[in-house]
């Protein structure tokens, strides 16, 4: 199965193809244009390059978030669209379990991403070397009170997205014996929202354009203004 996916949570804008879990192609830019400026040309350089088009693709997938409030509109819209044009099945993924399959040793696994001013979002999951479980509920909270929840863990946690690498010297002193993701780990990247996807779809959690929903986890800052809030 070729599976379209893209990811516009992040600053980087990245979209790929895979074969199941085989990637075929990516491309990916992180220059001062928007992601409605970079999306459709990086779809359109994917689909030359690989001799594909978007006929050919049996499952569309997209990062829901959380993350930037525009991106992941954008995202979202642009597979809405491929969807409802060729009634295609989509598959939606967070952006803290993309990261987590940046994580190919089994264990537990930290995400985190920066949310501004000492906050993060963050998830916990499994990895027995074959499938990913998450393990509790997305959050959106102060970096301190995630490492405390944290603490009751004996076995190795390893952190990964840029939120582990911001608070890096934080998460050494209340954690025992962290491991740490690799720089390159770290970057969000549609691979990973792809092969969570045909993961995803394999269980049967897929359908069609209305199932795709984002998820934001906190106010936009638009609206944290409005109240007041930093």
């Amino acid at each position: 199965m070729k599976i379209l996916a893209i990811d516009t949570s992040s600053k980087i804008c990245s979209v790929s193809i895979l074969e199941d879990n085989d990637v075929i192609i990516e491309k990916h830019t992180n220059d001062e244009k928007t992601h409605s400026q970079n999306l459709m040309p990086l779809v359109d350089e994917i689909f030359k390059e690989s001799n594909l088009s978007l006929d050919d693709m049996g499952l569309l997938s997209c990062c829901l978030g959380p993350g930037s409030f525009t991106g992941i509109r954008i995202g979202i819209a642009t597979i809405k669209a491929f969807a409802d044009v060729k009634k295609i099945p989509v598959v939606g993924v967070t952006s803290l379990e993309s990261l987590a399959y940046n994580i190919t040793t089994p264990g537990l696994i930290v995400s985190l991403i920066d949310a501004k001013n000492d906050n993060v979002y963050y998830s916990l999951f499994s990895f027995d070397g074959t499938s990913y479980k998450q393990i509790g509920e997305y959050q959106a909270d102060n970096i301190q009170n995630i490492l405390d929840s944290l603490s009751i863990y004996d076995d190795t946690l390893t952190f990964v997205g840029d939120g582990s690498s911001l608070h890096h010297d934080k998460i050494q002193t209340f954690i025992k014996n962290p491991e740490f993701a690799s720089d390159e780990q770290n970057i969000q990247t549609s691979i990973s929202i792809g092969k969570s996807a045909y993961n995803k779809f394999k269980a049967g959690n897929y359908g069609d354009s209305n199932t795709l929903l984002p998820i934001y986890l906190k106010k936009s800052q638009a609206e944290r203004q409005l109240d007041g809030e930093k």
